[in-house]
């Protein structure tokens, strides 16, 4: 009796792993059989006021791809591929394939969601809150801020991705710049030591008179001149290869520098650029502003400061925003503005309402 029982509960577990394995072979035998009976898109847009990409877009690239889908054996489906191919749009942030049971290929597409939209400096990209940015898709019909003007931001019209990365990435192009720069003063710095090391032995050089030759005084006299002539030439020409080799460094310095000033302008012109996704992003979070801003135009000032005007939605006046500092003050007297100036005389009084400068507003008609 003692050893009954473990060998029955031996078994019993034997058969339940027996027959899980003939189930999962089943269940893998079936699968391999069955094909792909329908596919099913779904497009996680949250942005509730547009779209980015659509199932007809979807269905579309896989037709053209010939990844096989309708039709085709379970096993056989690429679903990498799938995945690969829809994410290489750059508006999607994530996809999601799989195939269930019942032969059903789901893709589970989520898109970026994007701040505003640039169209400046012959660009038309999307930018989100993060510094992503995409080209915007031909047929894509989403209302988000449009941002203007002669603005450049620091990134190339065809990129697609994150702008920081970007940044990233050429500076560290700039410092490898300046590193090859800096070695390419070694051989500068190996010819000044031999100038150097060459004029010193010169200077050393000295003549004895040849008393046992028999040399006169003026032998002797006439080879010193000539020595000292020598030296002379040689002073010259060393000096002259010093100057030459001084301006070689200064001219890589100089290299190295402007270099440095390319590294200084990208960081402030990223820094430009996410002080842009702020404002716009203030604008979004505040219903009124939201509402009555239909344009935002961005521009370079010869100083070299980001400055943008607005297109309201209630007037056709332009308002100079100016710089993106103290937006917060800017918008509260513009609003003031509004309550108490325009409401009485009149929304087509004026063509410019600048609020640039301190608590002054002015207007042009």
């Amino acid at each position: 009796m003692r050893l009954l029982r473990p060998a029955i509960l031996g078994l019993l577990w034997a058969a339940v792993a027996v027959y899980i394995l003939w189930a999962g072979l089943s269940a893998r035998r079936d699968r391999s059989a069955q094909q792909v009976r329908s596919l099913e898109i779904e497009v996680v847009d949250s942005t509730s006021q547009g779209y980015l990409v659509t199932g007809a877009q979807v269905r579309s690239w896989i037709s053209q791809s010939g990844i096989g889908t309708l039709g085709t054996a379970v096993e056989e489906v690429d679903l990498t591929a799938l995945e690969r191919l829809i994410a290489r749009n750059g508006f999607v942030e994530r996809v999601a394939a799989y195939v269930s049971g019942r032969g059903e290929l789901h893709l589970t597409i989520t898109p970026r969601e994007p701040l505003l939209r640039l169209l400046t400096d012959g660009r038309n990209a999307y930018v989100t809150r993060e510094g992503y940015v995409f080209a915007a898709p031909r047929a894509s019909s989403l209302y988000v801020p449009v941002v203007t003007g002669s603005y450049r931001p620091p990134f190339p019209a065809d990129y697609t991705g994150n702008v920081r990365e970007y940044i990233d990435r050429r500076q560290r192009e700039i410092d490898e710049r300046i590193a090859e720069l800096e070695r390419s003063k070694y051989p500068v710095y190996r010819r000044e030591q031999a100038n150097d090391r060459d004029y010193r032995e010169f200077r050393r050089k000295r003549i004895k008179r040849r008393w046992w030759k028999g040399e006169s005084a003026e032998a002797f006299d006439k080879r010193v001149e000539e020595l000292l002539a020598q030296k002379a030439a040689y002073r010259r020409g060393y000096r002259y290869r010093a100057r030459q080799l001084t301006a070689e460094l200064a001219r890589i310095d100089s290299q190295q520098e402007s270099e440095r000033r390319k590294q200084k302008k990208l960081e402030k012109s990223y820094e430009d650029f996410l002080k842009l996704l702020t404002f716009v992003e203030s604008v979004e979070e505040d219903d009124f502003w939201r509402s009555e801003v239909v344009q935002i135009a961005a521009y370079t000032t010869s100083s070299g400061a980001l400055e943008v005007s607005l297109t309201p939605r209630s007037g056709r006046y332009t308002i100079l925003f100016g710089r993106l500092e103290e937006v917060d003050r800017k918008f509260d007297k513009l609003l003031r503005f509004y309550r108490n100036g325009l409401s009485t005389l009149g929304w087509e009084t004026y063509r410019t309402i600048d609020i640039r400068y301190g608590n002054q507003v002015v207007c042009k008609k």
